[in-house]
């Protein structure tokens, strides 16, 4: 379990990272869209942050994902000039793919093709259900 002060470093570096690949270093990416920052977790000495990229849109996401891991001392710089004020210490960056979303969707894809079928009908006619056949969910029932 993270601790506050994980928490609030881990939020500032997810909104100012965030900033720095999208407006301070667009050039790393060739004029395409900037990665999106889903997570970031920093270990409890505040001197390591895993971040994680969602990389799905602009192309090859393990090139893009080298160019940002090449670039990390400028990144890290680049950050350190926006949280100066604010934290003593910017934490070493380690950049992960973050396939999440990728995952989620070919989940989705697999449930969508499933074959379920209708329930079979009672024969019974009657609002009266056999109460001994469902779960009890309280002590009164």
């Amino acid at each position: 379990m993270e601790s506050k002060r994980q928490q609030k470093m881990a939020s500032l570096l997810q909104q100012e990272l965030a900033s720095v690949l999208q407006r301070d270093l667009p050039h790393l990416f060739g004029g395409g869209m900037a990665p999106g920052i889903s997570t970031v977790k920093v270990t409890p000495d505040l001197g390591q942050a895993r971040v994680y990229l969602s990389l799905l849109l602009g192309g090859d996401a393990e090139q893009r994902l080298a160019i940002i891991r090449d670039n990390g001392k400028e990144i890290r710089h680049a950050l350190a000039k926006r949280i100066r004020q604010t934290a003593r210490v910017v934490p070493e960056l380690i950049f992960f793919h973050d396939d999440s979303a990728a995952y989620a969707a070919h989940m989705d894809e697999i449930l969508g093709t499933l074959v379920i079928p209708p329930a079979p009908k009672d024969d019974a006619s009657g609002d009266e259900e056999d109460k001994s056949a469902r779960p009890r969910l309280f002590k009164g029932e």
